[in-house]
């Protein structure tokens, strides 16, 4: 057990069966990296370090964590980085999903294990986040959060791109036959061209919001892009901030609660953010113990405007709402709404911010309270025979003529039968169509990819068809769009509903009255329950075994049970 009367490094002694002895050891060995006495006296901020060569998102990592360090030193502390797994979005197979509950356990164990008196946690890329933020709510050792920051939209051909919501646009219209080859390799080259996370309010964009709502994040630090001046200031005065937690503790289980966790959620539906934020929240609250229904989500849904115009649901970039006045400028329009006495890690409450900041914006970007791009949230959950424990449908960056509709089900079994045959000239699919895709969920074997988002099939989109509802228990990428139930529950692995979805089924969808339901008679589902098999064999080894062992299902978070506070 970690001694938290003691501080420095002093803290945590690896125990020796001597502390004096511990405290000598460990003074000598850090004196062997240069370390004067005097600075060894000091308070100790670690610096949980998510960089790595296969995260392109964090490519300008060394210079953050160098200009953290600069902060901590100016304010009497000494910096200590370390590393942590991280999970580049695009670089990890089957999916950096899997992994997050791996990197949680790993910056939580680091935190425990060494001795800091307080921590900054860098991270952006999608997963990274909703991890560091598990694990430091698990420590429950002082913490600020330092965000990568976004990627800078390009010029290209007179229309701005950025990464990824535009390089989905542009693979569609490769896939309809209306961009060549030529053409789309000159568009790869031209998606992604700085340092930071996805430029649109995918789930990385969605998260650092999150964060910053929470109160983990210094104060109009969530939309500042990662090669802006500003960041490298925002990194500076995290590192002061942490050295000012170290001496006066503010712990995650104080800003964490039921209270801010309510305003992350009314900040995610006003921002049309990510689906995948839903399972990440759920996971945040549970490691502080509060539970999320996803009936609150329709609540607050409600009555929860949506407020920015960022793609895929609207025409602009992060930088743009940045310039546009940061996330404050949405905090101040969802006031009304707002738990203004929540603690941030800034030490003032989330009123008292509010209240000190400029009351500029810009109405192309952040649009006011009464004249909103839509009246209710951007996410619904949906209950019914098909998911008796729910579903996620992005509304806002859906086609509301889909939005109450009875189809037949077109079903693929798994994402290899959907390779195989979404694009065979012989499938027997028309727009009017449902199409279905099973065993994509946590425990499926693929532990629950961003394949929701299911390809329009080949001869639909040379036809022009750009939108069809598509159900399945998988997540999709917060930079995508179209009209996509996803994280279907339980899921057909286990032997849901889903599982028994056949071709030539009825599905009917309402999301007026949120709910989706699968039109087949009781005697028949029997039936089909009675012959059902699980799909994929249990892992023999290694984190695999754990993961399938022990994850939840995506309305508990997907995170581990034994992770979760009673």
């Amino acid at each position: 057990m970690t001694d938290r009367s003691k501080t420095g490094l002093a803290r945590g002694l690896t125990n020796y069966g001597d502390a004096g002895f511990s405290l000598y050891l460990r003074r000598s060995f850090a004196k062997s990296m240069g370390y004067s006495g005097g600075l060894l006296e000091r308070p100790v901020v670690g610096i949980a370090d998510s960089g790595s060569s296969f995260n392109n998102c964090h490519r300008h990592f060394p210079e953050l964590v160098e200009a953290v360090k600069r902060g901590v030193l100016a304010a009497g502390g000494l910096p200590l980085d370390f590393p942590t797994i991280s999970l580049g979005e695009v670089f990890l197979s089957p999916t950096s999903m899997m992994f997050r509950n791996l990197m949680a356990m790993d910056v939580e164990e680091m935190i425990r294990a060494q001795p800091m008196d307080a921590v900054v946690l860098v991270g952006g890329c999608d997963k990274t986040v909703p991890a560091q933020l598990m694990g430091a709510a698990s420590a429950d050792v002082p913490a600020v959060q330092l965000l990568a920051g976004p990627m800078m939209p390009t010029s290209f051909r007179g229309e701005r791109l950025g990464a990824c919501t535009d390089c989905r646009r542009f693979w569609a219209l490769h896939r309809a036959g209306k961009v060549d080859a030529n053409e789309i390799a000159e568009v790869e080259g031209n998606l992604a061209t700085t340092a930071g996370t996805c430029a649109v309010m995918g789930t990385a964009s969605t998260m650092a919001a999150i964060a910053e709502a929470l109160g983990m994040t210094l104060p109009g630090t969530a939309a500042i892009p990662a090669v802006h001046a500003d960041r490298l200031r925002a990194a500076e005065a995290s590192g002061a901030r942490a050295v000012a937690l170290a001496r006066s503790p503010i712990r995650p289980s104080q800003i964490i609660t039921r209270l801010s966790l309510e305003n992350a959620l009314r900040v995610l539906l006003a921002i049309g953010g990510s689906t995948n934020a839903i399972v990440h929240l759920v996971a945040i609250a549970g490691r502080v113990g509060v539970d999320i229904p996803l009936a609150k989500l329709n609540a607050l849904s409600d009555a929860t405007p949506v407020l920015v115009d960022l793609k895929p649901t609207g025409q602009h970039y992060m930088s743009d709402l940045n310039a546009a006045g940061g996330l404050g400028a949405v905090l101040r329009e969802l006031k009304p709404l707002l738990n203004l006495e929540c603690l941030t890690v800034a030490g003032e409450t989330l009123g008292e911010r509010l209240a000190r900041e400029p009351a500029w914006v810009d109405r192309d970007v952040v649009r006011s309270f009464d004249a909103p791009l839509a009246r209710e949230g951007g996410l619904v959950a949906l209950f019914g025979s098909l998911a008796p424990n729910g579903a996620i449908l992005k509304r806002s960056a859906a086609d509301p003529r889909l939005f109450e509709r009875e189809a037949r089900a077109v079903v693929f079994s798994s994402l290899d039968d959907l390779a195989a045959r979404i694009d065979d000239p012989a499938l027997e699919v028309t727009a009017d169509d449902f199409l279905v895709m099973q065993n994509a969920g946590p425990k499926s074997g693929y532990a629950m990819p961003e394949a929701g988002y299911l390809p329009i099939p080949a001869k639909l989109a040379r036809a022009g068809v750009k939108d069809m509802v598509r159900i399945s228990d998988a997540r999709m990428s917060g930079t995508a769009f179209g009209t996509v139930v996803l994280h279907v529950s339980p899921e057909a692995a286990i032997g849901g509903p889903l599982a028994l979805v056949r071709n030539g089924d009825r599905i009917r969808l309402s999301v007026r009255e949120r709910r989706i339901d699968l039109q087949v008679g009781a005697e028949e589902l029997a039936r089909r329950r009675a012959s059902w098999r699980a799909p994929a064999e249990r892992p023999a080894r290694g984190y695999a075994r754990l993961y399938i062992d022990h994850v939840l299902q995506a309305e508990q978070g997907c995170d581990f049970d034994f992770l979760r506070r009673a």
